[in-house]
């Protein structure tokens, strides 16, 4: 069950953030500068037999996990968080922050590691962002973050796996 006090802190910091949209065009990667790019060109049928309902919907029909699902919310461990579609690394869990939203919150991401696009989905503008190598849906980026970068990478837990130091 939902707490309405967390519902409601997610859905205000949510609402906010979406008033400011990152620069949507700053992070575009070279393929060539990506390991095994061209491996992760899947067809959908591919997809579908490698990815778990849940996993599918969020990874390739860029669908959002309900909040506070998932296990990697309270995972404090020392390790990378990489891409569940293909195993890419994402994020260093040193940048891992509890956002209160009820996703896997970072402020920084792995050099490389995502490339962002602008989204209209709520009809204002928010910056979506993706796995680099395979294009695997991840989340989204907000301007209301922790220092050093100010930003908040709010991501699907289903993305992710975690791979401990």
């Amino acid at each position: 069950m939902i707490d309405r006090r967390k519902l409601l802190t997610g859905v205000a910091a949510l609402a906010s953030a979406a008033a400011l949209p990152v620069k949507a065009n700053d992070m575009k990667i070279d393929p060539k500068t990506i390991p095994d790019y061209d491996k992760w060109r899947l067809t959908e049928k591919e997809w579908k037999q490698r990815l778990d309902g849940e996993a599918y919907a969020v990874l390739r029909k860029e669908a959002t996990e309900r909040p506070w699902t998932s296990p990697f919310n309270n995972e404090k461990r020392d390790g990378i968080y990489a891409c569940a579609g293909c195993g890419y690394d994402l994020f260093d869990a040193s940048k891992k922050f509890d956002s209160g939203t009820g996703w896997p919150s970072f402020f920084d991401i792995i050099p490389n590691g995502v490339e962002k696009k602008t989204d209209f989905k709520l009809i204002v503008p928010r910056t979506e962002y993706h796995c680099a190598r395979c294009g695997g849906h991840q989340g989204h980026v907000f301007n209301d973050g922790p220092s050093p970068t100010g930003f908040r990478y709010c991501n699907n837990g289903v993305a992710l796996t975690f791979k401990p130091a």
